[in-house]
């Protein structure tokens, strides 16, 4: 079975973007333009390769077109040397945060970098959305390969004034996706328990909350040091920490761009824990 590579890259384009119409902008086609492309590698196919809703997402089955589509899109850019070629990655807050943006120093591309739980990231690479991703998950996703970067350690802090307990303080918790807090509680404790919980998804707002004293979380190590050095932040349950493995997962691709990136991201990720 053959596919037609424009009809591959208006696939892409509408998952992308999000809708029909958002893709015949960027594609600078008609939206019935984008939508015979589709219905043409959908016939071919045989199968409904988009879930028409809002936004527009690969069904399974189009997701490895959607990967197909990248990987053709990826190295005809570099088979012309474009220089506006784009790697799209994705990797969780607390790196974004910490040691990843360093990897991109230097490098001659341009960056579209999505943000997830690291327990979640390598969906997006499932799906097809990215090329690479930071992710806790050492079995690699088909027609990809893994390497292991080393841990994040995580230790549990919350302002000087607070009079901390498991029980009854709040905790601070990231997102609804984020449970280091509930899986440190369980390893001191030994117990699960149901504090009351704050749910504050952004980092500078959730290095404040700690500061405020409106709870306790966990916070990388190389943050919390220098938090409680400043007396912002002091630690708790200060014998234990909670490890978390993170690995690079990436297309098993014949790619320059992956090659530096992945050669880039293991350098900066020195700092972890190994």
């Amino acid at each position: 079975m053959r596919f037609d590579s424009q009809q591959l890259a208006t696939l892409a384009s509408v998952v992308r973007e999000g809708s029909f119409e958002a893709a015949a902008r960027a594609l600078r086609v008609t939206p019935s333009a984008v939508s015979q492309r589709v219905k043409a590698l959908e016939e071919t196919a045989g199968q409904i390769l988009v879930k028409r809703t809002k936004p527009c997402a690969a069904t399974e089955a189009g997701q490895p077109l959607l990967r197909l589509a990248g990987q053709i899109a990826l190295l005809e850019q570099e088979a012309v040397q474009d220089p506006l070629a784009r790697a799209t990655i994705v990797v969780n807050s607390d790196s974004l945060a910490t040691w990843f943006m360093p990897a991109l120093q230097g490098l001659p591309y341009l960056f579209d970098i999505r943000e997830d739980d690291e327990d979640h990231t390598l969906d997006w690479l499932r799906d097809g959305s990215v090329m690479a991703a930071v992710t806790t998950q050492n079995v690699a996703v088909q027609g990809c390969r893994v390497e292991r970067l080393g841990a994040m350690r995580y230790v549990a802090v919350c302002s000087p004034e607070l009079d901390h307990d498991f029980v009854t303080t709040p905790v601070i918790v990231f997102n609804r996706k984020d449970q280091h807090q509930h899986r440190f509680m369980r390893s001191v404790t030994r117990r699960h328990l149901d504090p009351p919980v704050h749910y504050i998804p952004s980092v500078a707002a959730f290095t404040a909350a700690i500061r405020l004293g409106l709870g306790w979380a966990m916070a990388p190590e190389g943050e919390a040091n220098a938090e409680v050095k400043a007396g912002r932040w002091k630690r708790i349950a200060r014998s234990h920490h909670l490890d978390v493995p993170l690995y690079w997962q990436y297309w098993r691709l014949g790619s320059a761009m992956l090659q530096d990136l992945t050669t880039a991201v293991k350098a900066a990720a020195h700092v972890l824990v190994k």
